[in-house]
């Protein structure tokens, strides 16, 4: 194989920009390794860069994409860790868009015999948020409240199911009936279909919570810090309030939403004992052995394949993000870049 496909945009600010195109490989690099990507895993992050709302984005043109899954074709003599044919989950920090990746062996994780491509696209960056997010920022514990927002995305199924799994007890939030419905199809018994006015719910039923994770922002994230226990926290990893409903953003109304984002006084969270996390898992790409301790970590934690529950062809990635951006979809968005033999 002497070409690859790859969608790039020429600079952040409008999703209109990103075109596929078709390239020559180059010489593989030392100490990489060569993958024939099957799946490429859609994130928010994404949507973000796309539109230069996101504070990684890089400058000029770039390849969006942070996780994909496929199969080892060519291996540097210095990676010795796989070899061609094997099956492979990895991250990126950009670049993942592609018929064709190089990446360092550090950022590969062996595919589960039992996984099929997409799977593998779904499982990295939301399951390492989720992971830290709720263990090494929300320090869980037995028996803790935790309150989930967009419970039936990637990131938030994903922490379902790792609260589950801690023994914790997991309360997720869903913007309609439908996601509820489907939530509690998958064993998930404590939902809620957030209601306009978020903060009243809470207190109309006396939720408090131990622990938060939030990816939306604005009153329902108020809303959420103000429902915390005392030695409560909330981690917030994303701001989807921002997302633009058309390809380029309203500026107007961003700047508008961040003026009124919420704030938080450190001397009153004192008093209360309550605290503020929040953190962009894109800056592990730097720490490779933090980020391979946490690999570590999730090796212990027995968990289901992640869900798919939405697959393009990878010529359909404007489709894949539109669905993506509507708030729409359950589960993973992925783009299926080559025919999946598994």
């Amino acid at each position: 194989m002497s070409t690859f496909r790859y969608w790039q945009t020429a600079r952040a600010g409008n999703m209109a920009r990103l075109t596929l195109h078709t390239g020559m490989l180059p010489t593989l690099a030392n100490n990489h390794v060569r993958i024939t990507v099957h799946a490429v895993g859609l994130n928010f992050a994404d949507i973000f860069a796309l539109t230069g709302l996101y504070s990684a984005t890089p400058q000029g043109a770039f390849i969006p994409g942070l996780e994909f899954a496929g199969e080892v074709e060519e291996v540097s003599p210095e990676a010795e860790r796989f070899g061609v044919g094997d099956r492979v989950m990895g991250v990126t920090r950009f670049g993942g868009y592609t018929s064709v990746i190089d990446s360092e062996p550090e950022y590969l994780i062996p595919l589960p015999a039992d996984w099929d491509y997409a799977q593998g696209a779904a499982w990295p960056a939301q399951t390492l948020t989720a992971w830290y997010a709720l263990t090494h920022l929300g320090a869980l514990q037995a028996d803790q409240q935790v309150l989930i927002h967009s419970a039936a995305g990637g990131v938030g199924l994903q922490a379902m199911k790792l609260v589950q799994a801690l023994g914790g007890r997991a309360t997720g939030t869903v913007g309609s009936e439908e996601k509820a419905t489907w939530l509690g199809q998958q064993g998930f018994e404590d939902v809620l279909v957030r209601a306009p006015d978020f903060a009243r719910q809470l207190q109309r039923h006396n939720r408090h919570f131990d622990l938060v994770l939030d990816a939306i922002g604005g009153q329902v994230q108020t809303a959420s810090f103000n429902a915390l226990n005392p030695m409560g926290r909330l981690v917030v990893f994303g701001a989807a309030e921002f997302t633009p409903s058309q390809n380029r953003p309203n500026y107007l109304k961003a700047a508008w939403r961040y003026l009124r984002r919420p704030r938080y006084d450190v001397m009153a969270m004192i008093s209360s004992n309550r605290s503020v996390l929040a953190f962009n898992l894109i800056w592990l790409w730097e720490q490779k052995g933090k980020m391979q301790a946490l690999l570590e970590e999730l090796k212990t934690i027995p968990l289901p394949p992640p869900h798919v529950g939405h697959r393009f062809a990878f010529d359909d990635a404007h489709t894949a993000l539109a669905l993506l951006r509507s708030g729409q979809s359950v589960g993973k968005v992925v783009l299926d870049a080559a025919p999946d033999p598994a």
